[in-house]
């Protein structure tokens, strides 16, 4: 089987090579399916030097041929000046990578266009194993200072105030529905969110190579971006007229390039357009060269979506601030999306109720709002995951979050927010492939949405793909700028099925959600193996305390979470040595 990540599919050549036939019968498959995303001229870009590999002619293969025998550039074309096929050519491996990660990940054959050339290269793939075993994962440092963009004063704020927010916009929203209002008649209205204008970025440099890099560049930000369900990107000719009217964005993001030599800078700043303050700016440096602008263009852009639109960035901190002093009134929905982020730093039950109410009246009243379904799928799933529901079974919870997570998926097949709770739900429900197939779609979607991105590489994690998983759950911590608290829980894990049990506490302590039971147990298993015993004592008597029965049933749910038995055993063991009595398997 094709083993796929986050750097792309993993292909092991053949001693026989791949024959032409094969090699076209695997183009046909490609090109025909709906899951290589990519326009007509990307497809016959790829047929064509294709063809001319198996044909003998990949040494004719150059920016020139391409321009002129495909896209029907003239004579003129210079590749120097123009990058259109070098733009294609970086389409058409995302597009592949795609494919490969959801629809291609069984096919006999991997064709692929390595950076920096543009004939393709064709391999077969062989199965490869993912076991976890000694040095095996890449896991960020504990003790590593956290981003420039983390603020941990504004997350103590808003995590003590989403249970207040939480209620504050239930209530709104409980009024603002009277009993004539049906649910058809509201079918057709969407709640505000953020509007982002992107500004042309300007070129300080004034040159046409720099003209071509700063275009290339707001147009790659502004792909980046409208990625984020979050967020709403519009168009500059919505900045006529006053900031203050309703359809208003009100915040522009503008960008300034400067070339020096073989060095680019890149300086951006997020403007609130009511009064001309900067919320948030940076700067990104990199080193400039030809045949790496596209590369150099896409890193840029999505470090620039991520700060500003993922749902802990620049936008949110703005919104999230401003909105535990007070909460417009047509802004209740949105604030229910805050408040479940919030809710997110210390996972307790007190603030997922008030959150989870919020949301319910949300989609109450707006129906088509995909985001609210996804989110209120989550906070079902989390009623199993995190034992919040105790007064209904589980089975009532999973049906719910499914439910939830296909309306929304439903309303935005393209919502990655939508998708990650359809993944959590299939995950839950026992379907695991199917949930890494959804998460697979949703990271080839988005790759630069933190939120998304841990969660998969979790679930990764957690299905026995500890390497690849713990990878993207470590750079998520380090990409995030919001609280992560439930992600060092997740490294602490990754570091307990690893044996370094030192490094497992350190990521525990560093997580602190002690409000959290499931966080309480694996705390306490790590306590076993380094033989805390009075610790331990200590994290079983407030589980018995406060969660009766779940160390009683604490099989099952370890089952729930780590699909292979002996990483579950491992798990127990843990348990078993902190001083937890477990029957043997059966008994």
């Amino acid at each position: 089987m094709v083993h796929a990540d986050h750097k792309g599919v993993r292909v092991h050549p053949s001693t026989a090579l791949p024959t032409g036939a094969e090699v076209l019968a695997q183009l046909d498959r490609i090109r025909f399916s709906t899951e290589f995303d990519a326009p007509e001229r990307a497809r016959k870009f790829l047929a064509y030097v294709v063809g001319e590999t198996i044909a003998g002619r990949a040494d004719r293969i150059k920016a020139y041929s391409i321009a002129t025998e495909v896209f029907g550039r003239d004579s003129s074309f210079d590749a120097q000046t123009d990058p259109a096929v070098r733009i294609e050519a970086a389409r058409i491996r995302r597009a592949l990578e795609r494919y490969y990660l959801i629809e291609g990940h069984n096919d006999p054959l991997v064709i692929n266009m390595p950076k920096g050339a543009y004939v393709p290269t064709f391999e077969r793939h062989v199965k490869m194993h993912s076991e976890p075993g000694p040095g095996l994962f890449v896991v960020a440092r504990p003790n590593s200072p956290f981003g420039s963009s983390r603020q941990p004063w504004a997350w103590v704020a808003i995590a003590a105030l989403a249970f207040a927010l939480g209620s504050l916009a239930a209530n709104a929203l409980l009024r603002s529905i009277t009993p004539a209002e049906s649910i058809e008649d509201m079918a057709g209205f969407r709640p505000n969110i953020p509007k982002l204008a992107v500004m042309p970025f300007e070129d300080l440099t004034g040159t046409p190579y720099s003209a071509m890099i700063t275009r290339g560049l707001t147009d790659e930000v502004v792909d980046n971006i409208a990625r984020f369900k979050e967020i709403i990107v519009v168009s500059r000719e919505k900045l006529d007229g006053s900031p203050e009217r309703a359809d208003a964005p009100a915040y522009a993001l503008e960008g300034r390039v400067r070339l020096d030599g073989e060095k680019l800078r890149l300086g951006v700043r997020l403007v609130q357009r009511s009064d001309g303050s900067v919320v948030w700016a940076n700067n990104y440096d990199e080193s400039l060269a030809t045949h790496k602008i596209i590369e150099l263009q896409e890193k840029a852009a999505a470090a620039v979506a991520t700060a500003v639109a993922q749902p802990y960035g620049a936008v949110f901190q703005a919104n999230a601030m401003q909105f535990t002093r007070s909460i417009p009134d047509d802004w209740e929905a949105y604030a229910c999306t805050l408040a479940y982020y919030g809710y997110r730093s210390n996972l307790s039950q007190q603030t997922h109720a008030s959150v989870q109410e919020c949301l319910q009246q949300t989609t109450r009243q707006f129906p088509n709002y995909a985001t609210a379904w996804a989110l209120l799928s989550m906070t079902y799933v989390d009623e199993l995951r995190f034992q919040y529901r105790l007064e209904r079974s589980s089975t009532v919870s999973l049906e719910h979050a499914v439910e939830a997570a296909a309306r929304a998926v439903e309303l935005d097949p393209q919502d990655v927010r939508a998708l990650q709770a359809e993944m959590l739900a299939l995950f839950f429900r026992g379907e695991v492939d199917a949930a890494l197939a959804v998460g697979a779609r949703a990271f080839a979607i988005n790759p630069n949405d933190t939120e998304l991105v841990g969660e998969y590489g979790f679930r990764r994690a957690l299905s026995g793909q500890w390497r690849s998983g713990c990878e993207l759950v470590s750079q998520t911590v380090e990409r995030n700028p919001g609280p992560v608290g439930y992600l060092q829980a997740a490294l602490a894990i990754c570091s307990y099925i690893e044996g370094d049990y030192v490094a497992a506490e350190r990521w525990a302590r560093l997580a602190d959600l002690r409000a959290n039971p499931i966080y309480r147990v694996v705390l306490l298993a790590i306590l076993g193996k380094l033989g805390e015993e009075e610790q331990a004592q200590e994290e079983q008597n407030w589980l018995e305390t406060n969660v009766p029965g779940l160390l009683q049933n604490i099989r099952k749910e370890i089952a729930l979470r780590i699909r292979r038995p002996e990483d579950q055993q491992h798990f127990i063991e843990g348990l078993r040595e902190a001083g937890v009595t477990i029957p043997e398997d059966g008994a």
